[in-house]
């Protein structure tokens, strides 16, 4: 009898560990193929700014940088518009608006990241040659990060940032939904018992208490958008150099990986190269993601000090 009931346990824990056995397995596998390169080349493959495969150099520096910016880039227009539609649905909208709208926006998670490159390429990128560059460079042009340096050109980072916030902002959606919908009504009861506002409820009480699967839900976004591939490789231009302005182009490190791993698989070399872009991607994202739980770590104690 002590067996059966202790059953259910036990499979948790075993189905748990096959999937920390998983992560262990892909990260080990990573490591193992990329060390000769990273052996021989050290801290140099960060700082480094050439990738030659005839000369045996490896650096990515400059990938490393234009895969940052295009994630700040993303970020900055998918967390304002993925966590105020958030708030829409969850404060504002009637429920028959929202069973309609939360559905659509989830939708969009289903759909293949080469759609959306196709989508950015075909015709996002006409509305952004024709009419919306031109006119941020009209307007901001006397600053050098808006300047239009590439006219009539299709492909550019803030394109790219641009299909990907779209790709993103259901998951931003979804998961601040879902927060601040678990935050209990006796909240907001007693605080428009007190003479608050409603949007003074919602600043106030509804967010800082939603706020940790807020949280959650910009770190997975950040996750995929460093991670994203297809489409950046069609709407970014490949073109190895740190952008000077948001019209520029620019190289990822995935699109380096895709680009180059079919031409080079059978050297083992290169192979082991791009593999330790593979590494620095996973190291990136931990960084990443450790970075933003230490900002809401101090925020936290911050608030409950106050």
């Amino acid at each position: 009898m002590r067996d059966a009931v202790d059953l259910p346990k036990w499979t948790f824990f075993g189905i748990a560990g096959i999937s920390a056995l998983a992560v262990i397995v892909i990260i080990g596998f990573l490591l193992y193929t990329a060390f000769p390169v990273l052996g021989i080349s050290g801290f140099g493959f960060i700082t480094g700014t050439v990738w030659d495969y005839n000369t045996h150099q490896y650096g990515i520096l400059i990938f490393l940088i234009d895969t940052i910016i295009l994630t700040v880039l993303t970020l900055l227009i998918a967390v304002p518009a993925g966590l105020l539609t958030a708030i829409y649905l969850a404060e504002y909208a009637p429920p028959w608006l929202e069973r309609i709208v939360r559905p659509l926006v989830e939708l969009l998670v289903g759909i293949p990241s080469v759609v959306y490159g196709l989508f950015g390429i075909l015709i996002l990128s006409n509305f952004f040659v024709n009419d919306f560059n031109p006119f941020v460079d009209h307007i901001l042009g006397f600053i050098p990060i808006f300047r239009n340096i590439h006219p009539g050109v299709h492909v550019s980072l803030f394109l790219s940032a641009t299909i990907l916030a779209i790709m993103v902002i259901p998951t931003i959606v979804a998961l601040s939904h879902d927060a601040l919908k678990g935050v209990p009504s006796d909240y907001r009861e007693a605080s428009l018992a007190l003479g608050a506002t409603r949007w003074e409820t919602i600043r106030n009480v509804i967010l800082p208490a939603a706020f940790p699967g807020i949280i959650t839900a910009i770190i997975l976004a950040m996750m995929r958008a460093m991670g994203e591939t297809m489409a950046i490789v069609m709407l970014m231009g490949n073109v190895l150099q740190v952008p000077s302005s948001i019209f520029d182009m620019g190289y990822t490190l995935t699109a380096k990986i895709l680009n180059d791993i079919l031409w080079n698989i059978n050297d083992p070399e290169a192979k082991a190269a791009l593999f330790g872009i593979a590494v620095m991607i996973f190291l990136l994202e931990v960084l990443a993601v450790a970075g933003v739980r230490l900002v809401y770590s101090f925020a936290a104690r911050r608030e409950s000090k106050s």
